[in-house]
């Protein structure tokens, strides 16, 4: 495939050389986004976020101490829904590249889905008086629930951003954008939530109410976000759909897309080991659950700080350096209450660093997946947007099944029981292990995979046989 891009940009510049003119339409992917478009793509993020960070950061502890399910059977449905995963989103991202309306292919996903998704979200956080087996199997079929439809949503609307630029410094730019709605997303759920439930008179009723008004919000913002984005980007060769057959192995072709796979799954494992036990680590180790807002507002502040201030690094710098290094800090921020797991304020001081040092990789890892889009249409000829972030959100959703499903199966492990007031040393000591170790660990093995990862370099002379190859068309 490189061989024709080769021979047709030979051509093309031929062409020039005569005085010959292309006669394809005129293409603006690489146009300038306005700071309105940002902000409303960045919106849609938000409205996940409202439901998705919960199920990371609240839903094992909605599990086991409030609808009084068993840990170990908590993290073993956990993975179930992963491996169901699989299925779903590459659907998911099949239907999306053969989706064709006056609207794009994937903005009409976010109008389709939005209010399944609002009303799913409460669902989960709801806990019906039923037997053990009756509450176990209602949690198996609304968490499965908001994981389809979330995968309905969540893939077009990670497509939208590699359908809306084809400038690798504008989708960085959108994707900051993206991630500093999230953190807006991430703050209001982290530290208003248990205030939420109590305001709405506690106990399982607390959780409906709360998760009803999140559900209502997150429908307003995914649709601001269809009304304010465009789709701008076409193919620079095959406009029919791609059968999937041919997509799937062009997908196994594409390295970079690979590598981007076993990032997401890592980092997203990393979050979900992190957001789960956090109220764990605060309620047994520092002696009240109530410091999770605390401790999360100490977390997303200098990560939207390091957000804003990511674009010029980037710029200078490139993406794969600037979370590199973030990715460094991350694993010497994890181990940092090593000196005293106990304070509060030494917990406080691992926070900040490990916030600065995730905030670049947070700020790249969606433009990272839009560039091997590009990538794989210049190595195979063929553009499959739908299947190559449908496989990837799979490898996230893998990544924050298996961190909660490890939380769960260590809990359990140690002896843990929902609800109790003693913790025994082997409890106290996974949760620990679950706080400081295996963040690291993963975010070590994050760091692995950066550093061989070679598109940052190898972009702009692959845009640049893309964007001549689509002005013969």
């Amino acid at each position: 495939m490189r061989q024709i891009f080769r021979q047709m940009r030979w051509r093309r510049l031929e062409a020039v050389k005569n005085g010959i003119r292309s006669g394809g339409p005129q293409d603006n992917s690489l146009a300038r986004i306005s700071f309105g478009e940002k902000l409303g793509y960045g919106v849609g993020d938000m409205a996940n976020n409202l439901i998705w960070t919960a199920m990371s950061m609240f839903v094992t502890y909605f599990y086991t101490d409030v609808a009084g399910l068993a840990a170990g059977a908590v993290g073993t449905m956990f993975l179930i829904a992963r491996v169901l995963d699989a299925f779903v989103d590459v659907g998911v991202g099949t239907m999306v590249d053969r989706t064709k309306s006056r609207y794009g292919k994937a903005r009409p996903w976010l109008l389709w889905m939005c209010i399944p998704f609002g009303i799913a979200g409460v669902l989960l956080f709801t806990a019906p008086d039923l037997s053990a087996a009756g509450a176990l199997a209602y949690a198996y079929v609304t968490y499965l629930l908001i994981n389809i439809i979330y995968s309905a949503i969540n893939i077009p609307y990670g497509v939208l951003s590699s359908m809306i630029t084809q400038d690798p410094y504008q989708r960085s730019l959108l994707n900051i954008f993206r991630m500093v709605m999230t953190l807006i997303g991430i703050l209001i759920v982290s530290t208003g939530t248990l205030k939420f439930v109590e305001l709405f008179g506690g106990g399982k009723h607390g959780w409906t109410w709360t998760f009803g008004a999140f559900g209502s919000i997150a429908v307003i913002m995914f649709i601001i976000t269809f009304l304010t984005t465009k789709e701008r980007v076409r193919p620079a060769v095959v406009e029919k759909p791609i059968p999937f057959k041919r997509g799937l192995g062009a997908l196994f072709r594409n390295k970079y897309w690979v590598m981007i796979l076993l990032l997401n799954t890592l980092f997203y494992g990393m979050q979900a080991v992190t957001s789960a036990v956090n109220v764990y680590y605060a309620q047994y180790l520092l002696g009240n659950k109530d410091l999770v807002g605390l401790l999360s507002i100490v977390q997303l502040i200098p990560m939207m700080l390091g957000l804003l201030l990511l674009a010029p690094v980037i710029k200078r710098f490139g993406k794969r350096n600037a979370a590199l290094t973030g990715m460094v800090l991350m694993v010497i921020g994890s181990l940092i209450p090593m000196i005293d797991p106990d304070n509060l304020t030494v917990v406080m001081i691992s926070t900040v660093v490990k916030a600065l040092g995730q905030a670049p990789l947070m700020g790249t890892i969606f433009a990272f997946t839009a560039d091997t889009v590009d990538y794989g249409e210049w190595k195979t000829g063929m553009r499959t947007e739908g299947l190559i972030f449908s496989a990837s959100s799979f490898g996230g959703k893998t990544g924050t099944g298996f961190g909660g499903a490890l939380v769960g199966w260590i809990l359990a492990f140690s002896g843990y029981v929902g609800g109790q007031t003693a913790l025994s040393g082997a409890a106290s000591q996974a949760i620990q292990f679950l706080y400081i170790f295996l963040p690291a660990i993963l975010c070590a093995l994050c760091a692995v995979i950066l550093w061989f990862y070679r598109l940052d370099k190898e972009y702009p002379k692959i845009l640049q046989e893309l964007q001549e190859v689509k002005q013969m068309g």
